[in-house]
C-alpha cells in the first residue's frame, strides 16, 4: 500500500519524465493519474457552471447549451492543434531533441494566436446570429447575447490553454498540465457565482457573468502556463532564440493538426446539428439535454486523461522506435479506461433522476435530462475503447485515420440517424439520444479493426 502511495505521490509532484523504458503500467499511472485529475477539475467545473447558471433561468440554460454547441468548433481548432504539439513534442522528447521540441511549441502558439484573433472577429459581431440559427427566441438571444459574445471575444484563453497544456504532456510532466488547470478552474468555480449573483463587490451580471468568469479564470491559468514554460526547471524551456517563426515547423504541425482539428471539427459540427434537431423539441427539450451532457462530461473527461496518457506514450515510444511497447501501452490504457466507464454508467443508469433533479427542479427538464442520460451512457463501454485508441492515433501523428472515421459515423451516420430517429419516426429526443449512443459504439468498433492492422506505427512526423 505505501508503494502504490509514494508512486501516487510521485505522479502528482510530476516532473518531465521519459517513458520510453521500465514497467508500462507504472508509466501510464505516472502520466494519467495527473492527467486524470486535471480532467476531473475540468469536468467538476462545468457541471457547477451548468449549477449557478440554472438558478437563472432555463433560457440561461438553453443559451450555454447552443453557444458550446458553437464554440466546440474553437474547441476543435484547439484540441487539433494541441494533438499535433503533443505528438511532435512527445516524439522530439523520444528522440533526445528538446530545442527542437521547444520550436515546436513556439510555433503551435503563434498558429493559435492567429486562429483565435479570426474566431474572436466573427463571434463578437455574430452572436446574436449564431443564437438565432441554433434556434433560440428573441427572449434567449436579448437574455444570453452577451455570454456568447465574450466566450468567443475572449476564445484566446481557451486555445492557449489546451494547447499549453499539449506542450507539457508531449513532454510528460502531465503533473504541471494538471497545475495550470487546476488554477484555473478553481478559479472559475470561484468567481462564477459572484459574477453571476453579484455576490459582494461583483457586478448582478447574470448568465453574461459565467463567461467573464471563465475567461479571467483560463487567462490567469495561460499566464502561469507561459512562466513556467520560460522560467521554470522544464525540459522543454522557451528561449529567447525559439521566438522566431519557423515556416518549415508550422507547415509540418499544420499538415498533422489539419487531420486532428478536422476530426474534431466533424464531431463538434454534428453535435451542433444535434442541438438544432433537439430545438425542435422546445428549450425544455435543449436545457435537460445540456444539463446531461454536462454530466456525460464529467465521467468522460477523465477518462479522456486516461487517452491522453497513451496519446503521449505512443508519441515517445515512436521516437525511441519501440512500436511494439506503443500499442501495449494503448491496449493497456484502454482496458483501464473501459473499468471505470463501466463503473459510470451503471450509477448513472440507476440514480439518472435525481442527479438531473439536482440541478433542475423542472419535472419536464429532468425527464429529457434523465432520458439523455440512461441512453447514452450505455455505450460507455464502447466509448473507452473508441476514445483511447482515437487518440492513440494522434499521439502517432495519424490524425487522418480518426477524420475519416468521425465524417463516418458522425456525419453519415449520426446525424441522419438522429433526425429520422427523432423527428421521421416521431421518438423525440430519445431518438437523437439513441443515435449518439449508436454512432459511438459502431466509431470504437472501427476505431479497434484499423489499431490492429497497425498502419499507425509507420508514420513519420
Amino acid at each position: 500500500m505505501k508503494k502504490v502511495l509514494n508512486l501516487i505521490w510521485f505522479a502528482i509532484k510530476g516532473g518531465e519524465k521519459n517513458f520510453t523504458t521500465g514497467n508500462i503500467n507504472r508509466a501510464i499511472i505516472l502520466l494519467s493519474i495527473p492527467m486524470i485529475l486535471e480532467m476531473v477539475m475540468e469536468a467538476l467545473f462545468a457541471v457547477v457552471d451548468v449549477y449557478f447558471v440554472s438558478k437563472v433561468s432555463v433560457n440561461a440554460v438553453a443559451t450555454v447549451g447552443f453557444t458550446e454547441s458553437v464554440i466546440t468548433l474553437v474547441y476543435s481548432i484547439a484540441i487539433g492543434l494541441s494533438m499535433a504539439t503533443t505528438a511532435m513534442v512527445a516524439r522530439r522528447v523520444g528522440e533526445g531533441d528538446h530545442d527542437r521540441a521547444a520550436e515546436a511549441a513556439v510555433q503551435s502558439i503563434l498558429i493559435a494566436i492567429a486562429f483565435s484573433i479570426v474566431i474572436s472577429v466573427i463571434g463578437v459581431i455574430f452572436a446574436a446570429d449564431i443564437l438565432h440559427i441554433m434556434g433560440g427566441s428573441p427572449e434567449l438571444i436579448a437574455e444570453g447575447i452577451w455570454y456568447t459574445r465574450i466566450i468567443f471575444g475572449g476564445n484566446a484563453v481557451i486555445m492557449l490553454l489546451f494547447l499549453l497544456n499539449a506542450i507539457f504532456r508531449g513532454a510528460g510532466d502531465a503533473a504541471m498540465a494538471m497545475r495550470a488547470l487546476w488554477l484555473a478552474n478553481i478559479l472559475n468555480i470561484f468567481l462564477d457565482p459572484c459574477f453571476i449573483f453579484g455576490w459582494g463587490p461583483f457586478p448582478e451580471l447574470g448568465v453574461a457573468g459565467a463567461a467573464v468568469a471563465t475567461n479571467i479564470g483560463r487567462g490567469i491559468g495561460v499566464l502561469f502556463q507561459l512562466y513556467v514554460l520560460m522560467n521554470g526547471k522544464v525540459i522543454v524551456k522557451i528561449m529567447r532564440r525559439h521566438l522566431k517563426v519557423a515556416w518549415d515547423v508550422i507547415l509540418r504541425l499544420l499538415d498533422v493538426s489539419l487531420g486532428g482539428m478536422g476530426q474534431y471539427i466533424i464531431a463538434s459540427a454534428s453535435w451542433i446539428f444535434l442541438m438544432r434537431i433537439i430545438a425542435e423539441f422546445g428549450e425544455v427539450a435543449v436545457a435537460g439535454y445540456t444539463i446531461s451532457i454536462r454530466m456525460i462530461i464529467f465521467a468522460i473527461l477523465p477518462a479522456w486523461g486516461m487517452a491522453n496518457a497513451a496519446a503521449t506514450l505512443v508519441g515517445q515510444n515512436l521516437g525511441a522506435n519501440q512500436p511494439e511497447r506503443a500499442e501495449k501501452s494503448v491496449w493497456t490504457s484502454a482496458f483501464y479506461t473501459m473499468l471505470f466507464l463501466l463503473g459510470v454508467s451503471i450509477i448513472y443508469y440507476l440514480f439518472s433522476n435525481p442527479l438531473i433533479g439536482f440541478f433542475h427542479s423542472d419535472p419536464r427538464v429532468v425527464d429529457v435530462g434523465s432520458t439523455s442520460l440512461k441512453i447514452i451512457c450505455l455505450g460507455y463501454v464502447f466509448f473507452a475503447y473508441g476514445m483511447v485508441i482515437s487518440q492513440s492515433f494522434n499521439g502517432a501523428g495519424d490524425t487522418r485515420t480518426p477524420t475519416v472515421l468521425n465524417f463516418i459515423c458522425f456525419w453519415l451516420l449520426q446525424i441522419p440517424l438522429a433526425y429520422i430517429m427523432g423527428i421521421s419516426m416521431n421518438l423525440g429526443p430519445s431518438g437523437v439520444f439513441w443515435a449518439i449512443a449508436i454512432s459511438e459504439t459502431v466509431l470504437a468498433i472501427m476505431c479497434i479493426y484499423l489499431f490492429r492492422k497497425g498502419a499507425w506505427k509507420k508514420v513519420s512526423i
